[in-house]
């Protein structure tokens, strides 16, 4: 026992050590400034040390020992981490991975006041991973919705007397029946082949944790679209919360934890996935970069590198298979948006337009500057919604310059923030993942096949 602690305690000590900007990452920004214009913070603000390379300028003076100052806080902090200038650098500097260890430095080296442990803890190290309190909390929403209390407040402007609450309202989802509950641990059979014949693929699909609350309908329809393709798909029943926030917020010992237990999931299950599969952009960035996370971890180092090549976003996953027959029209015009950490983070840009093309009626219209952050960025949004809130104006005036009647993304994340912009600035446009126009595609063709 003594020395599983000791061994316990010595791999703790080396991911503290890692747990901060590394020279070899910030040594590759020459600081050119090619980023500034693809950094939505310095675009609004205007000020240097709230950019990509002003950022890294700061990063290079702690790491070579200056403070961690009030001042060095908030300039991490007010990073939207949506690595925009990662596809601006010319140098490859990894930019999400200097400001996601700058965090873990700041969380690891601060002493916060009770109220902020307490928060922090309630809510990335107790309710995240929680499948009961993630239920119970999306029950509190329910009834918030389902009794008229939210309807009463915003129709009659008593809103307004939540004070600095009132935006941050205006972006809660609404609740559904958790995914989980009723799919979660089963199996669904590929549909649409012959008789007889094999799966095209067998995939592990990762129904998040929020999500579970609040894009239910999402979760299923993926399931539906990917039946529909040809695949066997699985819910792994252990399969817990990514870890995506808990990296933003420089929470790694708890990711960590999430990162095994996933890996776990889909590893030692031993079914011979094909893929693992997320509808989720920020959760599926998170999940493709556990072999960083895990990296000098000696049990789940190569797990993590076996898990991150079976990885695939929804999106990539349909348009390297190629969409299998069936598809309706459905007559309407569509712009994307570019969620960042499928764009920036993963690379991954044609595929969602290439599935939307693929939609019999639908008329693409591609929006000004489509892979510019809209402001969301996990919980950035509830904790700095001002400065999100202005971002969210920049996107809209794109948005309307796009002239279409839906607006498609591939991230729970954006889709809220999103519909938040239509409800304050919009023209009345639907907001939906493009895994949703897919499904409504295959339904309408059914339904003209009947």
């Amino acid at each position: 026992m003594a020395a599983s602690n000791s061994t316990a305690s010595s791999l703790d000590l080396i991911h503290i050590a890692h747990d901060k900007p590394q020279q070899v990452d910030l040594d590759r920004c020459v600081h050119c400034g090619l980023c500034l214009n693809a950094c939505p913070t310095y675009r609004e603000l205007g000020v240097e040390m709230d950019s990509p390379r002003g950022r890294i300028y700061q990063m290079v003076q702690v790491a070579a020992g200056a403070p961690i100052t009030e001042s060095y806080k908030e300039h991490i902090d007010l990073c939207l981490a949506c690595r925009g200038c990662e596809s601006a650098c010319p140098s490859g500097v990894q930019y999400g991975r200097l400001v996601e260890a700058a965090r873990a430095e700041i969380e690891n080296t601060t002493k916060r006041g009770p109220g902020a442990r307490f928060v922090r803890w309630l809510v990335f190290r107790k309710l995240l991973p929680s499948r009961v309190l993630l239920t119970a909390a999306g029950a509190g929403l329910w009834l918030y919705q389902a009794s008229g209390l939210q309807r009463v407040l915003r129709t009659t402007g008593l809103v307004a007397l939540l004070g600095p609450l009132k935006e941050r309202e205006a972006l809660a989802p609404s609740a559904e029946i958790p995914f989980f509950f009723r799919e979660i641990g089963k199996t669904y059979p590929a549909l649409g082949l012959a008789a007889n014949a094999k799966p095209r693929k067998r995939v592990a699909f990762l129904a998040g944790c929020i999500a579970n609350i609040s894009f239910a309908r999402l979760n299923e329809a993926t399931v539906r679209v990917l039946q529909r393709n040809g695949c066997e798909v699985v819910i792994p029943g252990d399969q817990t919360c990514c870890g995506a926030l808990h990296q933003h917020a420089g929470i790694r010992d708890t990711a960590r934890v999430l990162a095994k237990r996933n890996i776990d999931a889909i590893l030692d299950d031993k079914q011979g996935f094909d893929a693992v599969i997320t509808n989720a952009a920020g959760c599926g960035s998170t999940l493709k970069e556990y072999d960083e996370l895990l990296e000098h971890d000696p049990d789940y180092a190569e797990k993590a590198r076996k898990f991150k090549a079976k990885m695939r976003d929804v999106t990539e996953f349909l348009a390297d298979l190629g969409l299998a027959p069936g598809l309706g029209r459905i007559e309407t015009t569509v712009t994307y948006q570019d969620s960042c950490h499928l764009a920036h983070g993963q690379k991954v840009r044609k595929a969602p337009r290439q599935l939307l093309a693929s939609i019999p009626g639908v008329t693409f219209r591609e929006m000004p500057l489509a892979d510019l952050c809209c402001g969301s960025a996990g919980i950035y949004n509830v904790l700095h919604t001002d400065l999100s809130m202005d971002i969210l104006t920049k996107k809209m005036a794109n948005v309307k310059l796009a002239k279409a009647d839906v607006i498609a993304t591939a991230n729970p994340g954006c889709m809220l923030q999103l519909q938040a912009g239509v409800h304050k600035l919009g023209n009345g446009e639907r907001v939906v993942h493009v895994v949703e126009l897919l499904d409504e595609s295959y339904r309408a063709g059914d339904a003209h096949a009947a």
